[in-house]
Protein backbone atom coordinates (compact mmCIF):
# COMPACT_ATOMS: atom_id res chain seq x y z
CA UNK A 1 0.00 0.00 0.00
CA UNK A 2 1.04 3.35 -0.78
CA UNK A 3 1.91 6.26 1.74
CA UNK A 4 -0.57 8.39 0.38
CA UNK A 5 -3.01 5.57 0.49
CA UNK A 6 -3.25 4.95 3.95
CA UNK A 7 -6.04 6.38 5.91
CA UNK A 8 -5.64 8.47 9.37
CA UNK A 9 -6.19 6.66 12.53
CA UNK A 10 -9.87 8.15 13.04
CA UNK A 11 -10.49 6.99 9.64
CA UNK A 12 -9.76 3.58 9.87
CA UNK A 13 -11.32 3.27 13.36
CA UNK A 14 -14.16 4.50 11.37
CA UNK A 15 -13.85 1.94 9.04
CA UNK A 16 -14.86 -1.02 10.95
CA UNK A 17 -18.26 0.29 11.15
CA UNK A 18 -18.90 0.19 7.24
CA UNK A 19 -21.57 -3.01 6.30
CA UNK A 20 -18.72 -4.40 4.47
CA UNK A 21 -16.39 -4.82 7.01
CA UNK A 22 -18.66 -5.71 9.37
CA UNK A 23 -20.26 -8.54 7.27
CA UNK A 24 -16.44 -10.10 7.20
CA UNK A 25 -16.56 -10.46 11.07
CA UNK A 26 -19.76 -13.10 9.87
CA UNK A 27 -17.76 -14.33 7.41
CA UNK A 28 -15.10 -15.08 9.23
CA UNK A 29 -17.45 -16.99 11.79
CA UNK A 30 -18.74 -19.06 8.45
CA UNK A 31 -14.88 -19.87 7.28
CA UNK A 32 -13.39 -20.42 10.95
CA UNK A 33 -16.37 -22.90 12.42
CA UNK A 34 -15.75 -26.29 9.86
CA UNK A 35 -12.35 -26.44 10.27
CA UNK A 36 -11.98 -27.83 13.67
CA UNK A 37 -14.49 -29.88 13.17
CA UNK A 38 -12.75 -31.94 10.85
CA UNK A 39 -9.60 -31.72 12.21
CA UNK A 40 -8.35 -31.63 16.40
CA UNK A 41 -11.93 -31.24 17.53
CA UNK A 42 -13.26 -34.72 15.56
CA UNK A 43 -9.88 -36.11 16.70
CA UNK A 44 -10.68 -35.34 19.88
CA UNK A 45 -14.12 -37.24 19.40
CA UNK A 46 -12.87 -40.05 18.08
CA UNK A 47 -10.36 -40.35 20.94
CA UNK A 48 -13.38 -40.97 23.24
CA UNK A 49 -14.86 -43.35 21.25
CA UNK A 50 -11.61 -45.44 21.97
CA UNK A 51 -10.36 -45.07 18.36
CA UNK A 52 -6.79 -46.10 18.10
CA UNK A 53 -4.24 -42.94 17.29
CA UNK A 54 -2.76 -44.42 14.25
CA UNK A 55 -6.14 -44.08 12.62
CA UNK A 56 -6.73 -40.98 14.24
CA UNK A 57 -3.64 -39.86 12.78
CA UNK A 58 -4.87 -40.87 9.65
CA UNK A 59 -7.98 -38.60 9.35
CA UNK A 60 -5.93 -35.71 9.51
CA UNK A 61 -5.66 -36.29 5.88
CA UNK A 62 -9.02 -34.86 5.56
CA UNK A 63 -7.13 -31.86 5.75
CA UNK A 64 -5.57 -31.83 2.86
CA UNK A 65 -8.68 -30.95 1.33
CA UNK A 66 -7.75 -26.79 2.94
CA UNK A 67 -4.46 -27.57 0.85
CA UNK A 68 -5.10 -28.56 -2.54
CA UNK A 69 -8.09 -25.97 -2.72
CA UNK A 70 -5.77 -24.58 -5.68
CA UNK A 71 -6.86 -27.13 -7.86
CA UNK A 72 -10.61 -25.80 -8.41
CA UNK A 73 -10.21 -22.51 -6.84
CA UNK A 74 -10.23 -21.28 -11.44
CA UNK A 75 -13.72 -23.16 -12.07
CA UNK A 76 -14.77 -20.69 -8.84
CA UNK A 77 -13.71 -18.44 -9.92
CA UNK A 78 -15.18 -18.46 -13.13
CA UNK A 79 -17.82 -20.95 -13.87
CA UNK A 80 -21.17 -19.96 -12.69
CA UNK A 81 -23.89 -22.13 -11.03
CA UNK A 82 -26.69 -22.19 -13.19
CA UNK A 83 -29.95 -19.76 -12.00
CA UNK A 84 -28.15 -19.28 -8.25
CA UNK A 85 -25.21 -16.77 -10.26
CA UNK A 86 -27.55 -14.98 -12.18
CA UNK A 87 -29.43 -14.38 -8.53
CA UNK A 88 -27.02 -14.03 -6.42
CA UNK A 89 -23.67 -13.07 -8.58
CA UNK A 90 -20.71 -15.01 -9.11
CA UNK A 91 -19.29 -14.76 -5.76
CA UNK A 92 -21.91 -15.33 -2.85
CA UNK A 93 -23.73 -18.18 -5.84
CA UNK A 94 -20.48 -20.59 -4.53
CA UNK A 95 -20.32 -19.23 -1.52
CA UNK A 96 -24.33 -20.24 -0.65
CA UNK A 97 -23.79 -23.71 -2.39
CA UNK A 98 -20.72 -23.90 0.39
CA UNK A 99 -22.59 -23.40 3.36
CA UNK A 100 -25.42 -25.28 2.67
CA UNK A 101 -23.40 -28.54 1.44
CA UNK A 102 -21.13 -27.61 4.91
CA UNK A 103 -24.84 -27.55 7.03
CA UNK A 104 -25.65 -30.93 5.83
CA UNK A 105 -22.67 -32.79 6.10
CA UNK A 106 -22.23 -31.96 9.89
CA UNK A 107 -26.42 -32.67 10.47
CA UNK A 108 -24.73 -36.26 8.95
CA UNK A 109 -21.21 -36.79 10.55
CA UNK A 110 -23.62 -35.90 13.81
CA UNK A 111 -25.86 -38.93 13.11
CA UNK A 112 -23.16 -41.38 12.52
CA UNK A 113 -22.50 -44.07 14.54
CA UNK A 114 -18.42 -43.68 15.17
CA UNK A 115 -17.90 -47.42 16.23
CA UNK A 116 -19.76 -49.04 13.51
CA UNK A 117 -19.61 -46.13 10.28
CA UNK A 118 -16.10 -45.11 10.72
CA UNK A 119 -15.73 -44.91 6.95
CA UNK A 120 -19.07 -43.26 6.43
CA UNK A 121 -17.49 -40.68 8.84
CA UNK A 122 -14.36 -40.51 7.05
CA UNK A 123 -16.24 -39.58 3.92
CA UNK A 124 -18.55 -37.20 5.19
CA UNK A 125 -15.57 -35.29 6.98
CA UNK A 126 -14.13 -35.01 3.55
CA UNK A 127 -17.28 -33.46 2.27
CA UNK A 128 -17.26 -30.77 4.66
CA UNK A 129 -13.38 -29.96 4.03
CA UNK A 130 -13.59 -29.68 0.06
CA UNK A 131 -17.19 -27.68 0.97
CA UNK A 132 -15.38 -25.69 3.67
CA UNK A 133 -12.08 -24.89 1.37
CA UNK A 134 -14.25 -23.79 -1.35
CA UNK A 135 -16.22 -21.72 0.45
CA UNK A 136 -12.68 -20.39 1.64
CA UNK A 137 -11.47 -19.26 -2.17
CA UNK A 138 -15.15 -17.54 -2.26
CA UNK A 139 -14.75 -15.35 0.97
CA UNK A 140 -11.25 -14.73 0.40
CA UNK A 141 -12.10 -13.61 -3.56
CA UNK A 142 -15.46 -11.12 -2.22
CA UNK A 143 -12.98 -9.58 0.39
CA UNK A 144 -10.57 -8.75 -1.67
CA UNK A 145 -13.22 -7.36 -4.78
CA UNK A 146 -15.70 -5.75 -2.72
CA UNK A 147 -13.06 -3.25 -0.73
CA UNK A 148 -10.12 -1.12 -2.16
CA UNK A 149 -6.67 -1.46 -0.86
CA UNK A 150 -6.79 1.52 1.99
CA UNK A 151 -9.64 -1.01 3.56
CA UNK A 152 -8.04 -4.38 3.23
CA UNK A 153 -6.04 -4.29 6.34
CA UNK A 154 -9.79 -3.53 8.03
CA UNK A 155 -11.75 -6.08 6.33
CA UNK A 156 -8.49 -8.69 6.78
CA UNK A 157 -8.59 -7.80 10.66
CA UNK A 158 -12.13 -8.19 11.17
CA UNK A 159 -12.17 -11.62 9.28
CA UNK A 160 -9.70 -13.05 11.33
CA UNK A 161 -11.65 -12.15 14.48
CA UNK A 162 -14.30 -13.57 13.61
CA UNK A 163 -12.29 -16.75 12.30
CA UNK A 164 -11.35 -16.87 15.74
CA UNK A 165 -14.40 -16.78 17.49
CA UNK A 166 -15.55 -19.49 15.24
CA UNK A 167 -12.77 -21.71 16.38
CA UNK A 168 -13.29 -21.13 20.09
CA UNK A 169 -16.64 -21.98 19.47
CA UNK A 170 -15.89 -25.25 17.32
CA UNK A 171 -13.13 -26.60 20.01
CA UNK A 172 -14.26 -25.38 23.60
CA UNK A 173 -17.61 -24.90 22.73
CA UNK A 174 -18.09 -28.60 20.95
CA UNK A 175 -16.32 -30.04 24.10
CA UNK A 176 -18.57 -28.40 26.48
CA UNK A 177 -21.41 -29.58 24.39
CA UNK A 178 -19.97 -33.09 24.36
CA UNK A 179 -19.28 -33.12 27.94
CA UNK A 180 -22.96 -32.29 29.23
CA UNK A 181 -24.83 -34.37 26.47
CA UNK A 182 -23.09 -35.61 23.56
CA UNK A 183 -21.14 -35.54 20.65
CA UNK A 184 -23.89 -36.05 18.77
CA UNK A 185 -25.62 -33.37 19.82
CA UNK A 186 -22.40 -30.96 19.96
CA UNK A 187 -21.90 -31.66 15.78
CA UNK A 188 -26.35 -30.57 15.22
CA UNK A 189 -25.75 -27.47 17.07
CA UNK A 190 -22.83 -26.52 14.65
CA UNK A 191 -24.33 -27.59 11.91
CA UNK A 192 -27.33 -25.22 12.89
CA UNK A 193 -24.63 -22.41 13.30
CA UNK A 194 -23.82 -22.42 9.72
CA UNK A 195 -26.84 -20.71 9.34
CA UNK A 196 -24.75 -17.75 10.51
CA UNK A 197 -22.61 -17.59 7.07
CA UNK A 198 -25.94 -18.53 4.66
CA UNK A 199 -27.68 -15.56 6.37
CA UNK A 200 -25.10 -13.00 5.54
CA UNK A 201 -24.52 -14.11 2.20
CA UNK A 202 -28.15 -13.02 1.31
CA UNK A 203 -28.07 -10.19 3.26
CA UNK A 204 -24.81 -8.75 1.62
CA UNK A 205 -23.93 -7.29 -2.20
CA UNK A 206 -22.32 -8.77 -4.83
CA UNK A 207 -19.10 -7.19 -5.91
CA UNK A 208 -18.23 -5.22 -8.64
CA UNK A 209 -14.61 -5.76 -10.23
CA UNK A 210 -12.99 -4.09 -13.06
CA UNK A 211 -9.83 -5.23 -14.76
CA UNK A 212 -7.27 -3.14 -15.73
CA UNK A 213 -4.80 -2.61 -18.73
CA UNK A 214 -2.17 -4.53 -17.71
CA UNK A 215 -4.47 -8.21 -16.94
CA UNK A 216 -5.62 -7.10 -19.45
CA UNK A 217 -2.74 -7.93 -22.47
CA UNK A 218 -1.15 -10.63 -20.09
CA UNK A 219 -4.47 -12.30 -20.58
CA UNK A 220 -4.47 -11.16 -24.17
CA UNK A 221 -0.95 -12.45 -24.06
CA UNK A 222 -1.64 -15.74 -23.05
CA UNK A 223 -4.38 -16.02 -25.67
CA UNK A 224 -2.17 -15.77 -28.27
CA UNK A 225 -0.59 -19.09 -26.80
CA UNK A 226 -4.01 -20.72 -26.98
CA UNK A 227 -4.53 -20.24 -30.66
CA UNK A 228 -1.07 -22.39 -31.23
CA UNK A 229 -2.23 -24.69 -28.86
CA UNK A 230 -4.28 -27.87 -31.04
CA UNK A 231 -7.88 -28.18 -30.02
CA UNK A 232 -10.06 -31.70 -30.36
CA UNK A 233 -13.23 -31.58 -31.19
CA UNK A 234 -15.70 -32.54 -28.46
CA UNK A 235 -13.06 -33.56 -26.37
CA UNK A 236 -11.00 -30.81 -26.06
CA UNK A 237 -13.05 -27.71 -27.93
CA UNK A 238 -11.08 -24.37 -28.60
CA UNK A 239 -13.20 -22.64 -25.77
CA UNK A 240 -12.09 -25.16 -23.32
CA UNK A 241 -8.32 -24.54 -23.92
CA UNK A 242 -8.58 -20.88 -23.77
CA UNK A 243 -10.86 -20.74 -20.17
CA UNK A 244 -7.94 -22.82 -19.04
CA UNK A 245 -5.20 -20.95 -20.01
CA UNK A 246 -7.05 -17.72 -18.63
CA UNK A 247 -8.02 -19.03 -15.72
CA UNK A 248 -5.62 -21.54 -14.41
CA UNK A 249 -2.15 -20.17 -16.61
CA UNK A 250 -2.21 -16.69 -16.06
CA UNK A 251 -2.15 -15.98 -12.57
CA UNK A 252 1.00 -18.11 -12.20
CA UNK A 253 2.63 -17.06 -15.28
CA UNK A 254 2.48 -13.38 -13.62
CA UNK A 255 3.75 -14.97 -10.47
CA UNK A 256 6.72 -16.63 -11.85
CA UNK A 257 7.62 -13.17 -14.17
CA UNK A 258 7.85 -11.27 -11.38
CA UNK A 259 9.27 -13.17 -9.06
CA UNK A 260 12.06 -15.36 -11.81
CA UNK A 261 13.60 -18.25 -10.52
CA UNK A 262 13.31 -16.83 -6.73
CA UNK A 263 9.66 -17.63 -7.25
CA UNK A 264 11.13 -21.84 -6.52
CA UNK A 265 12.31 -20.70 -3.32
CA UNK A 266 9.63 -18.69 -2.27
CA UNK A 267 6.97 -21.40 -2.85
CA UNK A 268 9.24 -23.78 -1.13
CA UNK A 269 9.83 -21.78 2.17
CA UNK A 270 5.49 -21.36 1.71
CA UNK A 271 5.09 -25.26 1.73
CA UNK A 272 7.64 -25.96 5.09
CA UNK A 273 6.49 -22.88 7.23
CA UNK A 274 3.20 -24.10 9.01
CA UNK A 275 5.08 -28.30 8.85
CA UNK A 276 5.39 -28.01 12.81
CA UNK A 277 2.83 -26.64 14.37
CA UNK A 278 0.09 -28.73 11.85
CA UNK A 279 1.99 -31.87 12.83
CA UNK A 280 2.02 -31.42 16.07
CA UNK A 281 -1.69 -30.37 16.44
CA UNK A 282 -3.27 -33.19 15.16
CA UNK A 283 -2.15 -35.12 18.24
CA UNK A 284 -2.55 -31.89 20.11
CA UNK A 285 -6.39 -32.80 21.54
CA UNK A 286 -5.80 -37.08 22.12
CA UNK A 287 -2.33 -35.82 24.25
CA UNK A 288 -4.27 -33.52 26.84
CA UNK A 289 -7.13 -36.62 26.83
CA UNK A 290 -4.47 -39.64 27.16
CA UNK A 291 -2.49 -37.50 29.76
CA UNK A 292 -5.76 -37.97 32.34
CA UNK A 293 -7.26 -33.83 31.41
CA UNK A 294 -10.81 -34.11 31.20
CA UNK A 295 -12.98 -32.42 28.15
CA UNK A 296 -14.06 -29.46 30.26
CA UNK A 297 -10.62 -29.10 31.57
CA UNK A 298 -9.65 -29.16 27.77
CA UNK A 299 -11.94 -26.40 27.19
CA UNK A 300 -11.40 -24.06 29.63
CA UNK A 301 -7.34 -24.16 29.48
CA UNK A 302 -6.68 -25.12 25.87
CA UNK A 303 -9.59 -23.38 24.23
CA UNK A 304 -11.17 -20.52 25.96
CA UNK A 305 -7.70 -19.27 27.96
CA UNK A 306 -5.94 -20.17 24.31
CA UNK A 307 -8.01 -18.43 22.22
CA UNK A 308 -7.26 -14.98 24.31
CA UNK A 309 -3.14 -15.74 24.51
CA UNK A 310 -3.92 -16.23 20.43
CA UNK A 311 -5.37 -12.35 20.23
CA UNK A 312 -2.77 -11.34 22.04
CA UNK A 313 -0.29 -12.99 19.38
CA UNK A 314 -1.94 -11.66 16.54
CA UNK A 315 -1.70 -8.14 17.99
CA UNK A 316 2.14 -8.20 19.44
CA UNK A 317 2.92 -9.95 15.89
CA UNK A 318 1.05 -6.90 13.91
CA UNK A 319 3.11 -4.49 15.88
CA UNK A 320 6.38 -6.49 15.24
CA UNK A 321 5.86 -6.11 11.67
CA UNK A 322 5.44 -2.71 11.63
CA UNK A 323 8.15 -2.06 14.04
CA UNK A 324 10.99 -4.50 12.74
CA UNK A 325 9.34 -5.11 9.40
CA UNK A 326 8.65 -8.60 7.61
CA UNK A 327 11.71 -10.88 7.96
CA UNK A 328 12.69 -10.67 11.20
CA UNK A 329 9.86 -11.57 12.65
CA UNK A 330 9.39 -14.55 10.23
CA UNK A 331 12.35 -15.86 11.71
CA UNK A 332 11.52 -15.26 14.93
CA UNK A 333 7.86 -16.48 14.20
CA UNK A 334 9.32 -19.82 12.71
CA UNK A 335 11.53 -20.22 15.95
CA UNK A 336 9.22 -19.76 18.47
CA UNK A 337 6.69 -22.53 16.97
CA UNK A 338 9.61 -24.89 16.92
CA UNK A 339 10.33 -23.95 20.71
CA UNK A 340 6.85 -24.42 22.30
CA UNK A 341 6.78 -28.16 20.84
CA UNK A 342 9.78 -29.26 22.68
CA UNK A 343 7.29 -27.13 26.12
CA UNK A 344 4.91 -29.98 25.17
CA UNK A 345 7.87 -32.86 25.19
CA UNK A 346 8.78 -31.73 28.86
CA UNK A 347 4.55 -31.85 29.96
CA UNK A 348 4.67 -35.40 28.48
CA UNK A 349 6.89 -36.21 31.67
CA UNK A 350 5.49 -34.43 34.17
CA UNK A 351 2.24 -34.91 36.49
CA UNK A 352 -0.98 -34.10 35.84
CA UNK A 353 -0.86 -30.01 36.49
CA UNK A 354 -3.61 -27.20 34.87
CA UNK A 355 -1.36 -24.50 36.36
CA UNK A 356 1.38 -26.18 33.83
CA UNK A 357 -1.36 -26.87 31.40
CA UNK A 358 -1.92 -22.98 30.94
CA UNK A 359 1.14 -21.58 30.89
CA UNK A 360 2.88 -24.42 28.16
CA UNK A 361 -0.68 -23.65 26.00
CA UNK A 362 -0.13 -19.94 26.43
CA UNK A 363 3.23 -19.97 25.05
CA UNK A 364 1.90 -22.18 22.42
CA UNK A 365 -0.68 -20.16 21.16
CA UNK A 366 0.97 -16.44 21.66
CA UNK A 367 3.75 -18.10 19.29
CA UNK A 368 1.14 -19.22 17.12
CA UNK A 369 -0.52 -15.58 16.78
CA UNK A 370 2.55 -14.14 16.00
CA UNK A 371 3.31 -16.52 13.69
CA UNK A 372 0.57 -16.97 11.68
CA UNK A 373 0.03 -12.80 11.33
CA UNK A 374 3.30 -12.36 10.44
CA UNK A 375 2.99 -14.98 7.91
CA UNK A 376 -0.08 -13.90 6.96
CA UNK A 377 1.51 -10.27 5.92
CA UNK A 378 4.15 -12.26 4.12
CA UNK A 379 1.94 -14.22 1.94
CA UNK A 380 -0.72 -10.90 1.70
CA UNK A 381 2.92 -9.00 -0.16
CA UNK A 382 3.55 -11.52 -2.40
CA UNK A 383 -0.02 -11.72 -4.00
CA UNK A 384 -1.32 -9.71 -7.47
CA UNK A 385 -4.82 -7.95 -6.39
CA UNK A 386 -6.06 -8.92 -9.49
CA UNK A 387 -5.22 -12.62 -9.68
CA UNK A 388 -5.79 -13.03 -5.62
CA UNK A 389 -8.05 -15.59 -5.63
CA UNK A 390 -5.93 -18.35 -7.47
CA UNK A 391 -2.46 -17.06 -6.50
CA UNK A 392 -3.60 -17.00 -2.57
CA UNK A 393 -5.16 -20.41 -2.78
CA UNK A 394 -1.77 -21.33 -4.34
CA UNK A 395 -0.04 -20.37 -1.65
CA UNK A 396 -2.51 -21.23 1.14
CA UNK A 397 -2.45 -25.11 -0.63
CA UNK A 398 1.19 -24.83 -0.29
CA UNK A 399 0.64 -23.55 3.54
CA UNK A 400 -0.27 -26.66 4.98
CA UNK A 401 -0.19 -29.71 2.27
CA UNK A 402 3.19 -31.15 3.39
CA UNK A 403 2.10 -30.82 7.14
CA UNK A 404 -1.05 -32.68 6.51
CA UNK A 405 0.81 -35.39 4.60
CA UNK A 406 2.92 -35.86 7.20
CA UNK A 407 0.29 -35.25 10.34
CA UNK A 408 -1.24 -38.16 8.72
CA UNK A 409 1.92 -40.75 10.58
CA UNK A 410 1.71 -37.93 13.57
CA UNK A 411 -0.87 -41.55 15.59
CA UNK A 412 2.04 -43.73 14.35
CA UNK A 413 4.85 -42.50 15.62
CA UNK A 414 3.21 -41.38 18.95
CA UNK A 415 1.93 -45.44 19.32
CA UNK A 416 5.93 -46.07 18.43
CA UNK A 417 7.75 -44.37 20.50
CA UNK A 418 5.38 -42.04 23.19
CA UNK A 419 4.44 -38.64 23.00
CA UNK A 420 7.77 -36.87 24.66
CA UNK A 421 10.31 -38.09 21.13
CA UNK A 422 6.79 -36.90 18.92
CA UNK A 423 6.88 -33.56 20.22
CA UNK A 424 10.89 -33.44 19.29
CA UNK A 425 10.46 -34.73 16.16
CA UNK A 426 7.44 -31.68 15.25
CA UNK A 427 10.26 -29.81 16.94
CA UNK A 428 12.71 -30.61 14.38
CA UNK A 429 10.50 -30.19 11.50
CA UNK A 430 10.34 -26.55 12.13
CA UNK A 431 14.10 -26.41 11.42
CA UNK A 432 13.76 -25.92 7.41
CA UNK A 433 11.62 -23.21 8.16
CA UNK A 434 13.84 -21.05 9.97
CA UNK A 435 16.90 -21.42 7.45
CA UNK A 436 14.77 -20.09 4.76
CA UNK A 437 13.34 -17.07 6.92
CA UNK A 438 17.15 -16.39 7.48
CA UNK A 439 17.83 -16.58 3.31
CA UNK A 440 14.75 -14.29 2.41
CA UNK A 441 15.73 -11.96 4.76
CA UNK A 442 19.78 -11.97 3.47
CA UNK A 443 18.39 -11.69 0.20
CA UNK A 444 15.93 -8.94 0.92
CA UNK A 445 18.95 -6.97 2.39
CA UNK A 446 21.35 -7.55 -0.78
CA UNK A 447 18.25 -6.54 -3.17
CA UNK A 448 17.55 -3.32 -1.22
CA UNK A 449 21.47 -2.60 -0.97
CA UNK A 450 21.68 -2.62 -5.18
CA UNK A 451 18.36 -0.34 -5.25
CA UNK A 452 20.52 2.34 -3.41
CA UNK A 453 23.51 2.00 -5.50
CA UNK A 454 21.76 2.14 -8.67
CA UNK A 455 19.53 5.05 -6.96
CA UNK A 456 22.64 6.84 -6.19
Amino acid sequence: MKRDARLSWFEALKAYGQPKVVSMLFFGFSAGLPFLLVFSTLSAWLRDENVDRSTIGFFSWVGIMFSIKVFWSPVVDRRSIPWLSKKLGQRRSWMLLAQMGIMLALAAMAMTDVTKELTLLAQLAVCVAFLSATQDICIDAYRIESAGNEMQANMAATYIFGYRIAMLVAGAGTFYLADWVDWRFAYLVMAALMSVGVICTLLVSEPLVNIDRGTMELENEVMQVAKRVPAIPYLLPRYRVEWFLGAVVTPFVEFFRRNGAYALVILLFISVFRISDITMGVMANPFYLDIGYSKSEIASVAKFFGFFMTIAGSILGGVLVAHFGLFRPLILGAVLVALTNLLFSWMAGQPKDLAFLATVISADNLSGGISNVVFIAYLSSLTNKHYTATQYALFSSLMTLPGKFIGGFSGVMVDAHGYEWFFVYAALLGTPAVMLAIYLMYREKIGMAKVSIDTV
